[in-house]
């Protein structure tokens, strides 16, 4: 027979309030650079683009009694495999609790879950988009003479046509730290915040800095931290992207088709599962919290890890 406690973590309310949790607090540079997909089962086919095989538009028009293109995959297609991810929470719970109690325990131990999962989340998505495009990665002249915004737009520019969407793609910017601190102090920047001949504090925010690009780009700052010494040695903290800037190919909410630089697939309604059991001593309850998800490069050509150069 379930435990009180087990009994609560079946119910309708509880399991909402997880899954809910856990789509409200995706990080959100995890979510801007590789936003999900929701998809039908654990596997699956989705397209997979590049420089030697680009996104084509359909051909939409049907001859009188012909045949329609067909959206479909094939065994050409990659396939996603939303592998299994899961934390546990002990639950320390005093004899006779009341219910409502319990049930803040199972939601406390769900935000608790989903915190975490969230940092390990943004970590697998912007090391993956790093491990990917370091090979082709770009440089951005940053002497004091170069334009930084022309340079940029030519990045961006070519990012379109790699995307080859139109206007339902967009471009994202995502900053390093260092990048962005030394790209909005930059003359050619701060310059163009500057009229009328008046001398003036200028210190353009993310915000500021997206009205000068072309394309209408939006933009984040990835602030994820990363201890990089070995276990037992002093700490030594740096950002995952500190001095680089990765220009990319987005759509707010991708298919299994469209031609994104990135994706999340993860099982729709699953975003995370609550359950408990107990432990093998016997003494403790566990709120288990399981979901599956994978972090998918969908498409290379569409991205560039650009850095500093001077």
């Amino acid at each position: 027979m379930p435990s009180r406690l087990a009994a609560l973590a079946a119910k309708t309310t509880i399991r909402e309030y997880a899954q809910g949790a856990a789509q409200e607090g995706v990080a959100p540079v995890a979510d801007f650079l590789a936003p999900t997909v929701e998809v039908a089962s654990p596997t699956g086919y989705y397209k997979v683009y590049s420089e030697k095989s680009r996104f084509r538009v359909p051909n939409t028009k049907r001859a009188i009694g012909g045949r329609a293109t067909v959206l479909g995959f094939d065994a050409s297609d990659a396939t996603f495999n939303c592998a299994p991810h899961a934390l546990d929470v002990p639950i320390d719970q005093v004899e006779g609790m009341a219910d409502e109690s319990m049930e803040a325990l199972l939601q406390e131990g769900a935000d608790m879950a989903n915190e975490a999962a969230s940092l390990a989340h943004e970590q697998t998505v912007i090391d993956t988009a790093i491990a990917t495009l370091t090979a082709g990665a770009g440089a951005i002249d940053f002497a004091a003479d170069k334009d930084l915004v022309d340079q940029l737009d030519q990045q961006i520019i070519a990012i379109i046509k790699a995307a080859n969407y139109g206007s339902l793609m967009g471009i994202g910017l995502l900053f390093g730290p260092t990048f962005f601190r030394r790209f909005k102090n930059h003359p050619s920047v701060k310059g163009r915040f500057i009229s009328g001949g008046k001398k003036e504090i200028v210190n353009p925010s993310i915000d500021d800095i997206l009205s000068l690009f072309i394309a209408k780009p939006e933009a984040q700052l990835s602030m994820l931290v990363k201890d990089t010494a070995p276990e037992g040695k002093a700490a030594s903290y740096d950002f995952l992207l500190d001095s680089n800037l990765i220009v990319f190919a987005r759509k707010q909410a991708p298919t299994r088709r469209d031609p994104s630089f990135m994706k999340t697939f993860r099982l729709k309604g699953a975003w995370m599962a609550p359950r408990v059991y107990t432990r093998d001593d016997g003494r403790v309850e566990v709120a288990a919290m399981d979901w599956s998800e994978q972090v998918n490069v969908t498409n290379s050509a569409a991205g560039k890890l650009l850095t500093i150069s001077n």
